[in-house]
């Protein structure tokens, strides 16, 4: 199994960008999706995450009306559209597939990852 994940970049503070994440080798589509972030100096930490069944999602609390996932089970693609983004907001983010159909906030829970893309967001 494969994550891609793309479409970091440099925004200044209240742009937007639009991450994706596509999964290949395997079907995993009743498995549940997330985006962890990891800034400098610190630990990384759930973003949001999407359900392996009926598309529920949920998200961290700093990015709570911000940032939207969402995900195409056909294409095998997972999305993350940020906007108003902040300085904070920068970090490299990973997309992750867990072993379950239920959305959980533990990384250990995720047995896929992809390599990270970054984002850069200047005050």
């Amino acid at each position: 199994v494969q994550l891609q994940a793309s479409g970091g970049g440099l925004v200044q503070a209240g742009g937007s960008l639009k991450l994706s994440c596509v999964v290949s080798g395997r079907t995993l589509t009743r498995h549940s999706m997330a985006w962890f972030r990891s800034a400098p100096g610190k630990e990384r930490e759930f973003v949001a995450g999407i359900s392996g069944d009926n598309g529920a999602a949920f998200y961290d609390e700093s990015v709570k009306g911000r940032f939207t996932i969402s995900r195409v089970k056909a294409r095998s693609t997972m999305y993350l559209e940020m906007n108003f983004l902040k300085p904070e907001d920068t970090a490299i983010y990973y997309c992750a597939v867990s072993r379950s159909i239920a959305i959980t906030m533990k990384s250990d829970e995720y047995n896929y990852w992809g390599q990270g893309t970054l984002v850069t967001v200047s005050s």
